[in-house]
């Protein structure tokens, strides 16, 4: 029996446009080469700012290390104020690189390396205009310079315009970013109905007081801050796609600027609901803030990990279990009894 295949049309509206993550976009547009993802996730120009960031470090401790081959590298007298001067450019260099290399998205840190680098180039400006410099060494230290500046600038650039256009619609800004998964033996509709009643976040989420829905899709939060303080923002809801996703961020004026979202998928094989959560803020305090609170066990991404494992339970049990362990322990230091997180990663 023959069987005639027929092309199916293309429908406006659906099929000219495909999901990716948390956007609907046109298929037709290709992605830049400066957003198109890697296999390991991280851009081409999130790698370069990684390289940036290595030679930064480098070139920052070869200068606190041996201030005195330096000088001589580029060109300039080898003197007290020389070794002075570039034991402070080192340390930039290294503030930077650490800066870069520690944030899912440096570029602020990228751009102060351009700051750093107009501060180079005057630096060898005036070493020009010394009769005790080598010339053709300074002319060549310039050159790298300005090369290396090209570089910090177009790095900058890119990395800037790729935070300024989230998918969700979201202002994907912040010092501190976790993205978590977790699959929980429900429905995604039974899932996403549950996060979606924002008075049930406080049940798995230990580190929130109340959310109370002020409006269409707004809602004012209240959580614990660092050493007893209490942290208030409104919050507004900028996608919201029944049992797929939810994505949130704070309004201005926010104790903790945050913004993050939620995507609920269907588990292979019908195990339940794929939970995969993004989560973006400024803690309170700053890189110092959270640099702090995980010396103190309260990394962020060890939060959503243990509100995760709560999420599950209270989903799959009705309550949260706590291990026998944990109740032993301090109750700043209790965490709910722990299945394992199905594919988790924190950037």
């Amino acid at each position: 029996m023959a069987i005639q295949q027929t092309r199916r049309q293309p429908q406006p509206g659906r099929d000219q446009y495909t999901r990716d993550g948390a956007a609907a976009r046109p298929r037709s547009l290709p992605q830049s080469s400066g957003s198109r993802q890697n296999g390991l996730g991280a851009s081409s120009d999130q790698q370069l700012a990684r390289v940036l960031g290595w030679f930064s470090l480098g070139l920052g401790l070869a200068q606190v290390a041996a201030p005195a081959e330096v000088a001589r590298l580029i060109g300039i007298d080898d003197d007290d104020d020389s070794r002075t001067i570039l034991r402070a450019v080192g340390l930039r260099e290294i503030a930077s690189g650490i800066g870069i290399l520690s944030q899912p998205q440096p570029a602020g840190w990228v751009w102060a390396r351009v700051g750093g680098d107009a501060m180079d180039l005057a630096l060898l400006a005036a070493a020009l205009n010394s009769d005790h410099t080598q010339r053709d060494r300074v002319l060549a230290a310039t050159a790298a310079v300005v090369g290396i500046t090209l570089l910090d600038l177009r790095c900058s650039q890119r990395l800037g315009s790729q935070a300024g256009s989230a998918d969700s619609g979201a202002p994907w800004e912040g010092d501190t970013h976790t993205r978590k998964t977790i699959t929980v033996n429900r429905p995604p509709e039974q899932v996403y109905q549950f996060w979606h009643d924002f008075a049930n976040l406080p049940r798995f989420m230990s580190h929130l007081e109340s959310v109370q829905t002020t409006g269409e899709r707004r809602s004012h939060w209240k959580a614990k801050g660092p050493a007893g303080t209490t942290v208030e923002w409104d919050a507004v809801v900028v996608d919201d796609r029944p049992n797929e996703l939810i994505a949130w961020r704070s309004i201005e004026g926010a104790d903790v600027d945050n913004s993050g979202r939620v995507r609920f998928a269907p588990a292979p094989g019908g195990r339940g609901t794929e939970i995969h959560v993004e989560i973006r803020y400024n803690p309170p305090g700053g890189v110092i803030g959270a640099t702090v609170a995980k010396l103190f066990g309260e990394a962020p991404e060890q939060q959503v990990a243990d509100d995760l494992r709560r999420f599950k339970q209270v989903l799959e049990t009705g309550e949260v279990v706590r291990s026998d362990a944990a109740l032993e322990r301090p109750r700043l230091m209790q965490r709910p009894a722990q299945p394992p997180l199905d594919g988790s990663e924190s950037r």
